[in-house]
């Protein structure tokens, strides 16, 4: 090959290298541009998703708030309501108990009439009443309350009375723990009369005999019922011109 159609071929390779090179170089560009299009074209609706999520989660979080804060609200309110009612029953066990106590420390109690009541052959017995209670039981019943106020009508006319209400258990159980029951039935008779009637606390005489006296045989159930009871009698001063003989205390028991 000639010298001059050596520099020839020379320079035609180097003109094609140059322009390959900007070519590869275009290409490069090019793609380039596409990648960061493609790239930006697909993260853009997960930005925007992700931007609504958060403003979600914000809308969420200010609601979660809300409601947390009208149910602390709330709370607080049916504490305060709950406190009052509370306040208000304890005022009101408070004034019944007292009431209570007042009656009870009125009501004499003691073994027999004989042993309180001076000149007590100057009473005589007007009406009386028996109501029974269950096993165990020193609660009135509905048949009860009835028979008591049926005899509680009496009392209207009645002048200068006392009212002896005995109670009994049958034989079933401890001795003293009967002597206690009888009283506490005994109890629940005094403070129903005593609250429904307003018959004043120092007219009862209240006996609990416990299973001692019984008026029927404790050996059948019949007979165990008749005994668990509560008797009140009602005793009037037959002395026309006489007043009521105060009652004066046996030894040893209270009033």
């Amino acid at each position: 090959m000639r010298t001059g159609e050596r520099e020839d071929t020379k320079m035609t390779n180097a003109r094609f290298g140059l322009f390959a090179a900007a070519m590869v170089i275009a290409a490069a560009g090019a793609t380039g541009c596409a990648s960061k299009n493609w790239v930006k074209a697909q993260t853009a609706p997960i930005v925007e998703h992700t931007g609504k999520l958060e403003d979600q989660t914000a809308a969420n979080g200010r609601a979660i708030r809300d409601t947390d804060d009208r149910a602390q609200a709330g709370i607080k309110q049916a504490q305060s309501s709950a406190d009052t009612a509370t306040q208000n029953a304890q005022v009101a066990q408070k004034s019944a108990g007292d009431a209570e106590v007042a009656a009870n420390d009125a009501v004499h109690r003691a073994d027999s009439l004989d042993a309180v009541v001076k000149g007590l052959d100057n009473y005589k017995a007007m009406g009386d009443v028996t109501v029974t209670f269950g096993f165990d039981k020193s609660v009135l019943t509905k048949d009860d309350k009835e028979q008591l106020d049926e005899f509680a009508a009496k009392l209207g006319s009645a002048k200068s009375y006392i009212l002896e209400v005995t109670g009994g258990t049958d034989s079933t159980g401890p001795a003293q723990y009967n002597y206690d029951l009888s009283q506490r039935r005994a109890d629940a008779v005094v403070q129903y009369l005593a609250s429904k009637y307003n018959i004043p606390a120092h007219r009862f005489y209240l006996i609990g005999i416990g299973k001692d006296d019984a008026v029927a045989s404790n050996s059948t159930a019949e007979g165990r019922k008749q005994n668990r009871r509560v008797q009140v009698q009602l005793l009037t001063n037959m002395a026309p011109d006489q007043p009521q003989t105060a009652a004066t205390p046996a030894p040893g028991m209270g009033r």
